[in-house]
């Protein structure tokens, strides 16, 4: 990796990192569902994802950057695509420009660079079957080999769920499935979270110094894969969402066994590595949420904790996780940059998501006794990950200018 894509995956990160604490203050200040999912899928999640990826995924294919200013190519249309759409839905007043279809563009032109680049970089290795495993890693090939196919179909989701984002946007283009959630899911479900579980087989062992088994690697995977897609065709026939429903448990619990037992066999415990647990535990939580709105239905406040579970339990303490190992708290120059300060970080996450779930699943059940306290609850939860996201954004700059300097 040469150090213009390091220094531009940094970039990416930071402003997924920013994207995360205006995420925190949205959901605080009870602005729009729309803005609030934009900013955790199109500002958080895949800006993080488009940096990690630049530099992690042709390193699984023994290969390099194909079209290295991609990167920079790319930035400024993701950044200002995914603060259009954010913004869209705030907007009272009409403008010469519509900021859902600018959004919308603007976000499709960054992507079509990302996966373009990409699809030229591993193409070439993915028909031999390399996998940038080393001598001394022989036993992982198989899993790596097996991990590396499900790229293709991350970058298919992602180009997928890119249209019908611009679809719905616009009458200039017709709609595959015509459902603003359908995308989010083919967006977060098929491209972020299977992404997260391909490179889940091949990163997290290396970090806990563990072995997933093939067998786990393809029940897991193929589940991952299809269940998205599966889920989205339900948003037209109902019948398709139990199944796809079915399917994203058996993938999330099976990726979550998977974590679990590396974890406890594993001697390894930096701070970045305790975010896991508590990040595929709110995984499962997330899918058995969606498996219910198959049977009974959901109110609004439950597909809005089904959204915060999956984007902020699932894939948030995931990403907040796993970049600690990259960018180690303790390498800042910030004052208190710290692993203890990384653990406050994770606890103040993962608790204060914890607080908001329990008290709407508690008012759910036993409504009308615990309404009247419900909204205090889930405002003290809120604040809790307000300040974990703002706390991990000072320990990733903190690092992040030790760097620069």
């Amino acid at each position: 990796m040469t150090a213009e894509i390091s220094r531009w995956s940094r970039r990416y990160v930071l402003i997924g990192v920013l994207a995360l604490c205006c995420w925190q203050v949205a959901t605080v200040a009870g602005l729009p569902r729309r803005t609030t999912v934009v900013l955790a899928v199109f500002g958080f999640v895949f800006h993080v994802v488009f940096g990690k990826a630049y530099a992690l995924v042709p390193a699984y294919f023994d290969a390099d950057l194909v079209f290295e200013h991609a990167p920079m190519v790319q930035f400024p249309f993701v950044v200002t695509g995914a603060t259009c759409l954010a913004l869209d839905p705030l907007l009272t007043r009409h403008f010469r420009v519509d900021f859902g279809v600018l959004g919308g563009v603007l976000w499709t032109i960054g992507v079509v660079v990302f996966v373009g680049s990409i699809v030229l970089t591993i193409s070439g290795p993915l028909r031999h079957g390399t996998t940038g495993t080393g001598d001394h890693n022989a036993d992982r090939r198989p899993v790596d080999e097996f991990a590396n196919r499900f790229v293709p179909i991350v970058l298919l989701y992602l180009l997928v769920g890119t249209y019908e984002t611009v679809a719905g946007q616009t009458s200039a283009l017709p709609p595959l499935i015509g459902v603003q959630a359908a995308a989010t899911h083919l967006l977060a479900a098929g491209a972020a979270t299977l992404l997260v579980v391909t490179l889940g087989f091949r990163l997290l062992p290396r970090f806990l110094g563990a072995h997933p088994t093939r067998s786990s690697a393809a029940l897991v995977l193929p589940a991952a894969a299809t269940a998205p897609g599966i889920i989205a065709g339900g948003f037209v026939d109902e019948r398709l969402l139990s199944l796809g429903a079915a399917l994203m448990v058996i993938a999330m619990v099976g990726f979550a066994l998977v974590v679990f037992r590396m974890w406890i066999r594993s001697d390894k415990r930096r701070v970045g590595l305790y975010a896991l647990l508590p990040s595929t535990t709110f995984g499962v939580i997330g899918v058995l949420f969606g498996s219910l709105f198959t049977v009974d239905g959901a109110s609004p406040a439950l597909i809005e904790t089904h959204l915060r579970v999956n984007l902020l339990g699932f894939l948030g303490l995931m990403i907040v996780g796993t970049s600690f190992q990259f960018y180690p708290p303790r390498l800042g120059v910030f004052p208190g940059s710290s692993n203890r300060s990384a653990s406050v970080v994770i606890a103040a996450l993962a608790f204060g998501l914890g607080i908001e779930v329990l008290s709407i699943a508690a008012s759910a059940i036993f409504d009308p006794v615990t309404t009247s306290l419900s909204p205090g609850v889930v405002a003290l939860g809120r604040w809790l990950t307000l300040l974990g996201a703002f706390g991990y954004a000072y320990l990733i700059e903190s690092v992040f200018r030790a760097r620069s300097t």
